[in-house]
C-alpha cells in the first residue's frame, strides 16, 4: 500500500507501466487504519474508488488532514469479504500489507484494515468485477511464482494479468453508478511510474 500516491490534477492516478484501468466507483465512503499523523491512526473519507489490473485507488473528493488517496496492490490484498448487513449498507472488509521497501524488514511493518462503503447505488458491477480481477491477478501470480523464486511479491507483477476479456463481458448494474473505462483514461499522458517507491516519474 501507499499513502498519497502521485496523481493527475484531475484526480486520476498515474498509471505504473502496463497498467490498465478497469473502472472508477464514485460515492463511496473509505476506512482505513494505521495512518500515520492522523488521530489514532483511524481515516474515513467520501471519494472515489479507482480499480485497475494492479491495484486499487482511493482518491478523496476532499482531503482530510494530509490524506488524499490510499494505493492498494492487488496482490498485497487478502481477508476481502463482500458484507450484506440488514440496517447498513452494502460493503468489502478486507486487509492489505504495506508496500516495503527491498531495504526494510517487513516483519516491521503490520496490515492495515479497510472497508469500502457503497453509500450511493447499487454495486452490481463493481463486486463481481472486483472478485473476479483479484481471483485472476492472484492465478496468474501462482504461476510467476512458480517459474521464479522472489523473496518479495512484486506487486507490479500483477500488470501481466489479463483483463480485457473481462472488461468486455463485465454485468452493467443499471442500479451501480461504476463507470468501466473502455478507453483510458489520460492515455494522452506519457507520465507512467515504474516503481512503488521512486518519486519519480518516466516520461
Amino acid at each position: 500500500m501507499a499513502v498519497n500516491p502521485q496523481l493527475y490534477p484531475n484526480g486520476m492516478p498515474v498509471s505504473f507501466v502496463n497498467e490498465i484501468f478497469v473502472l472508477a466507483r464514485d460515492g463511496v465512503e473509505f476506512e482505513i487504519d494505521k495512518i500515520p499523523g492522523n488521530q489514532g491512526g483511524n481515516v474515513k473519507g467520501k471519494g472515489t474508488i479507482f480499480l485497475s489490473n494492479i491495484r486499487m485507488v482511493f482518491v478523496a473528493s476532499k482531503p482530510v488532514g494530509n490524506f488524499f488517496a490510499f494505493d492498494m496492490p492487488l496482490l498485497y490484498v487478502h481477508g476481502e469479504k463482500f458484507n450484506q448487513p440488514i440496517f447498513y449498507c452494502n460493503n468489502i472488509s478486507g486487509r492489505v500489507d504495506p508496500v516495503v521497501p527491498s531495504t526494510e524488514h517487513q516483519a516491521l511493518y503490520s496490515a492495515h484494515s479497510f472497508k469500502i462503503l457503497f453509500k450511493e447505488g447499487g454495486c452490481g458491477t463493481f463486486i463481481p468485477l472486483f472478485f473476479n480481477l483479484i481471483a485472476s491477478v492472484r492465478q496468474y501470480n501462482r504461476h510467476a511464482s512458480a517459474t521464479a523464486v522472489q523473496p518479495r511479491v512484486d506487486p507490479l507483477q500483477a500488470s501481466q494479468t489479463p483483463v480485457d476479456e473481462m472488461m468486455r463481458h463485465a454485468y452493467v448494474d443499471p442500479n451501480d453508478p461504476t463507470r468501466i473505462f473502455l478507453q483510458q483514461p489520460n492515455s494522452e499522458s506519457q507520465l507512467r511510474r515504474r516503481t512503488y517507491h521512486s518519486q519519480n516519474t518516466d516520461n
